[in-house]
Order: structure tokens, then C-alpha cells, then sequence
């Protein structure tokens, strides 16, 4: 199934193009999560997919929301499975064609990029890459370089915190109440569009970011964090990161 679709593609349709000079706590923002069969890009495939449009003016009463349920045409593993509920007989069942819901996702995604609102995603790398190769295993239009907000990149440049930084965590950390449970994708994806007030007022350069400089800050920002993290693992033995962000 997908729900509310329509009224998003209305609402972006209708966005005027935001200056570059917008600051990010000031920034409309398309926030995204998937659930998947697992971990694997191409191997793998997305069955549940969120999109929330947030406007800073009006805060989460205000979001404009749109969910799919996918039938991947592929088995779920079975761990992904246990962490996000899904079950292939359910899939079967209730979930829309793929060539359906991955082009009204990326056709979002579009519109959104063609009015310069960011595309925002916790660990963005992954949704990105799995969207691109769903999108590319269907023989559906692949998406121009997306805007990206990514707040994983962003707290692990800014925060210097201890312990683990998966979004229940981050959340916690920055006083942030979910709404619903975290693995699903619409509680997750309003968790994660749900941090950039909170970062924004704990640190300041972070309400400084702009949309023109926020790419090259957030690679700049994971290069610092990947050459810090690779020396922790040499010094025990480990093998090194070499992922790059987008």
C-alpha cells in the first residue's frame, strides 16, 4: 500500500525554491527512511519507505506525510526480519508493486531537490544507495545528485560524545520523545528530522550551515571522522573504514 502520496507530490509541486543562503534550522527539509530485506545494496531491496516533509514554521503538526509497503519480489533475511516485523507472506499481501512505489519515491525526491530542499536521512548513505539500486533493478530513472542531510555525519562532528550514535541514542541525547517505534520507517524518519532543532540550538555552527556550503561540510566532516576512527582501529589491529559519504 501507499498512503498520502498525492498530497505530497501536491505540496512539493507547489514549494517555491529555496534561497542557498538558507540556514539549515530555517530549511524545509524531506526527511526518509527505508526498511529493508537486509543490509546489501542490489542484493537486497527496500519494503517499507517514508517520506516527511517538514517546514519549520509549523514543526512536526505541520509535516506532510507519504508511506510505502513494497513487495520486494525477494526473501527477507531473516534478521532483518526480527528487528523490522516484516514477513514475506505479508509483503506478498499488502505491498505495492516496486515499479510503482520506488518511482513515486524518487519522483519526490526530484521535486524536492528541484525546489533546493534537502533530502534527510540518518546514515543517508545507506537509503541513498539502496534506493539507487532498487531503482536501477527495475529499470526505473535514477535520481539526480541529491541535497543531503545527513545528522549521523553532523553529531559525529560536533558532539564528541561517548557510546553508541544509532538514532535511538542521538535522540535520546538530544532530549528528543519518538513518536512510535523506532525500526519503522515513519517513526524514524520524524526522529530523525526531529534532531536538526535541537542540534541547531546546542551548536551554533551547526545553526550556521547553509544550503549552498552543507555538502562539502558534511564530506569534509566524515573524512575528519573516518581518519580519527581508522587510527582507533590501527592501534587494535582492526581493519580500516575506507566508505566514503555521498
Amino acid at each position: 500500500m501507499s498512503l498520502n502520496y498525492d498530497a505530497l507530490d501536491r505540496v512539493l509541486r507547489d514549494a517555491p525554491t529555496q534561497p542557498g543562503d538558507t540556514v539549515l534550522p530555517h530549511s524545509r527539509l524531506l526527511g526518509f527512511d527505508t526498511e529493508t530485506t537486509g543490509t546489501r545494496p542490489g542484493s537486497d531491496a527496500i519494503v517499507s519507505a517514508t517520506l516527511v516533509l517538514r517546514d519549520p514554521a509549523t514543526g512536526y503538526t505541520g509535516d506532510t506525510v507519504a508511506e510505502w509497503i513494497i513487495n520486494p519480489h525477494r526473501p527477507m533475511n531473516p534478521r532483518a526480519s526480527e528487528v523490522n516485523g516484516f514477513t514475506d507472506d505479508y509483503l506478498a499481501e499488502h505491498g505495492v508493486e516496486p515499479g510503482e512505489a520506488l518511482g513515486q519515491i524518487a519522483e519526490a525526491i526530484d521535486l524536492a531537490r528541484r525546489a533546493n530542499i534537502p533530502l534527510l536521512a540518518y546514515n543517508a548513505p545507506f537509503d541513498v544507495h539502496m534506493l539507487a539500486a532498487d531503482l536501477k533493478r527495475w529499470g526505473l530513472d535514477g535520481m539526480a545528485d541529491p541535497l543531503v542531510v545527513d545528522p549521523l555525519v553532523i553529531d559525529r562532528a560536533v558532539s564528541h560524545r561517548s557510546g553508541k550514535r544509532t538514532l535511538a541514542y542521538t535522540t535520546e541525547y538530544y532530549g528528543i520523545e519518538p513518536h512510535g517505534d523506532f525500526h519503522n520507517a515513519t517513526a524514524d524518519t520524524t526522529a530523525a528530522v526531529d534532531l536538526i532543532t535541537p542540534m541547531s540550538t546546542l551548536y551554533p555552527q551547526v545553526g550556521r550551515l547553509d544550503l549552498d556550503g552543507l555538502m562539502a561540510w558534511q564530506r569534509d566532516a566524515h573524512e575528519q571522522w573516518r581518519t580519527s576512527f581508522n587510527a582507533w582501529l590501527a592501534q587494535r589491529g582492526r581493519r580500516p573504514v575506507t566508505d566514503r559519504w555521498l
